[in-house]
């Protein structure tokens, strides 16, 4: 009974964190889509920062991009 209990919890807190995520992605969509330049800005400044610390971005068809200087 006990553990009916956790995997229920775990499957509500998964639910709710799910929803949470696509409200968040629906609402940066709108963000985007009423400021796109500043849209753009904030995420060049991230892309930036990220290629300092040695992430790679990824296209829209999944393929990594990375040169010396960091842009595409």
């Amino acid at each position: 009974m006990k553990n009916t209990h956790r995997v229920k919890a775990a499957a509500d807190q998964a639910v709710r964190q799910r929803n949470y995520r696509r409200a968040r992605e629906r609402a940066l969509t709108r963000l985007a889509n009423d400021y796109p330049n500043l849209y753009r800005s904030y995420l060049e400044e991230e892309k930036k920062a990220d290629v300092k610390m040695g992430k790679k971005w990824l296209d829209i068809d999944g393929n990594t991009k990375s040169t010396a200087s960091g842009s595409r």
